[in-house]
């Protein structure tokens, strides 16, 4: 996962965090015209009133070629199904895919995705009626919405003629709820105080969680979905609604 920071907007079309999901799968399943979409959203949601225990979690993780989701595209994708109890990793999955847009010198230091390994890579469109079914009905968790969520969107849009919108357990927002409350007072600044670190490193050292290597889909994918785990033991409870997490 590319990270930008915690002050970008999500895609101005996306339902804000205040959105009845489940009416809005509802309202999508009848107006998608794609089977595909249909299908997936067809699924349903769970009510916001959803225990986060009874919800079903998936962690996904996209690496990318960049930051942008109108002129980058998606290079792998790692999902990992999960509850508040265990993380199946014996279900992770990887994919590489080949990318609309071509790799950046920068991507590729980032994630180390090179130029042939995606040569013989499918397009997402094949990977489509593998992938949604394995979103469907699922709560994503992934940290920084802005790439999964908006990448995916923008992706489904070029291949199927209509975009894609989800609810997602934004790990990074969790954190920011509790350190980035306020901005730096003029006093931090001229002590060059920094602030604390979100990064989905950085937040996982909080919880005493162990280091993985960054930037490899179902790694972060599985990074994500412990971090989910220790946000909720330390700060929530089981019985916390969905619609107090997700947005």
């Amino acid at each position: 996962m590319l990270y930008l920071g915690p002050n970008q907007h999500d895609n101005p079309q996306a339902p804000g965090s205040n959105t009845d999901w489940q009416c809005y799968y509802q309202q999508q399943a009848s107006q998608a015209k794609h089977p595909l979409l249909q299908q997936f959203y067809g699924a349903g949601m769970v009510a916001a009133s959803t225990p986060i225990s009874q919800v079903p979690l998936v962690a996904v993780d996209f690496e990318t070629t960049g930051l942008s989701a109108a002129d980058n595209g998606i290079v792998s994708i790692g999902l990992v199904p999960f509850n508040l109890q265990r993380i199946f990793s014996s279900q992770a999955r990887q994919w590489l895919l080949k990318p609309r847009f071509t790799l950046t010198d920068n991507s590729v230091t980032v994630h180390r995705i090179t130029h042939s390994e995606i040569s013989s890579a499918p397009d997402l469109s094949a990977l489509l009626p593998e992938l949604l079914p394995l979103l469907a009905g699922k709560v994503a968790v992934v940290h920084y919405r802005q790439i999964e969520r908006a990448f995916l969107a923008a992706s489904v849009q070029v291949r199927l003629g209509e975009s894609i919108l989800f609810p997602v357990i934004d790990t990074l927002e969790l954190e920011a709820r509790l350190y980035r409350t306020r901005p730096l007072s003029w006093w931090d600044k001229l002590r060059k105080r920094q602030q604390l670190s979100i990064r989905l490193d950085a937040s996982r050292s909080r919880y005493q969680l162990p280091p993985y290597r960054p930037h490899h889909a179902v790694t972060d994918a599985i990074a994500s979905a412990e971090l989910l785990q220790a946000q909720l033991s330390y700060r929530y409870s089981p019985d916390t609604p969905v619609g107090e997490l997700w947005c």
